[in-house]
């Protein structure tokens, strides 16, 4: 693409320049990811590059990792406690984010700004900090080391997410719509799940992909709060790296980097159908 014919050299200068410093930032976050995803493919027991792998050398390379992946009881139950723990924290996180989204964007609230402070309060608090207090909280009522226990504190750390994508959805959301179906007779009811529902769906589920990939990737809640028969995908890296270092775990981190991107990819897409239903963007 031809710069405009005004640059000054200063400018065309600053035009270059940006573009390094943007791509020199992207590699930096993304290198330890793309050096990490050909290593799990290592045919042998470590954790650089090999020989055969720096030459192409189709015996450098084996599925061996994923294998032993998905051939482990240990991984298996591992995946199945972050699925099960993952989707029910989502589904609670979801529908109390979205009520309280919905009850912070009336006009007549009042402590809009202490409430809203509160709420996002898990994102700001040192997530240490939280964990140890959830660990002395869930042991006092005595569901520490149980599915709950795990269930409610991702559903705490997922929630901020939902009232903030919730809540940025329904600013240019116009009331006038839920005004008139009431004067037409429509009950509250009727009138979420007709009106205002579809409208601000796509942050509704922006923000329930966001709480799943917060349940799906933690680890310092789970190491507080989680038992033994509790144990996630995370934490049992996590163990693989204190007691059996294994290229195993590289093949995990990649499996997780995928179904990572294919998430925010789904959120990108919905954030995108979002705004074209609100018009703030063509079609």
């Amino acid at each position: 693409m031809a710069l405009p014919a005004y640059y000054t050299a200063k400018d065309k200068i600053w035009h270059y320049a940006f573009r390094v410093i943007c791509f020199a930032i992207f590699f930096f976050l993304l290198a330890p990811i793309l050096i990490m995803i050909p290593l799990s493919f290592n045919a042998q027991p470590y954790f650089t590059f090999t020989r055969e792998m720096l030459t192409l050398n189709p015996d450098g390379y084996s599925l061996r990792w994923y294998q032993d992946f998905l051939g482990s009881d240990s991984w298996m139950r591992s995946i199945r406690n972050s699925f099960g723990i993952g989707i029910a924290a989502t589904l609670l996180s979801t529908s109390l984010g979205t009520l309280a989204a919905l009850g912070l964007s009336r006009s007549e609230m009042p402590a809009k700004a202490l409430i809203m402070g509160v709420l996002i309060s898990p994102m700001i608090v040192p997530l240490i900090i939280s964990a140890a207090g959830m660990f002395f909280f869930f042991s006092s009522i005595n569901i520490a080391q149980t599915y709950l226990g795990v269930v409610l504190a991702h559903a705490a750390l997922g929630t901020p997410f939902v009232v903030i994508t919730v809540t940025a959805t329904l600013v240019g959301f116009d009331h006038s719509l839920t005004r008139a179906a009431a004067n037409l007779g429509a009950s509250p009811t009727r009138t979420f799940f007709k009106i205002t529902m579809p409208l601000i769906l796509p942050g509704v589920i922006s923000g329930a992909l966001f709480a799943f990939i917060t349940s799906f990737d933690e680890i310092v809640v789970v190491l507080f709060v989680a038992g033994v028969e509790q144990r996630t995908i995370p934490r049992e890296m996590w163990s693989g790296i204190r007691e059996d270092i294994s290229p195993t775990i590289l093949a995990v981190a990649t499996i997780l980097v995928m179904v990572s991107v294919a998430l925010l990819t789904v959120v990108e897409l919905l954030r995108r159908r979002g705004e074209r239903m609100r018009g703030l963007s063509p079609q």
